[in-house]
């Protein structure tokens, strides 16, 4: 008996903005280096934060601590 495939069109729309190759890539990694790539990745968010955060500081002419 063959089963019908039922496309979902929400799920159809989302899958057109989603870059598969990106996830491909990330599932190549270990467990470990998905972790490492995560821990560098909220380093540099934090440091964009804090640039962020220095520079309103220095617009708004407030010392930063």
């Amino acid at each position: 008996m063959k089963h019908a495939r039922v496309i979902d069109p929400v799920l159809e729309a989302y899958k057109r903005d989603v870059d598969r190759t990106l996830l491909r890539e990330n599932l190549k990694l270990t467990p470990a280096q998905r972790l490492e790539k995560l821990v560098r990745f909220a380093s540099f968010a934090s440091s964009l934060r804090q640039a962020g955060n220095h520079a309103r500081n220095e617009a708004h002419g407030k010392r930063s601590r």
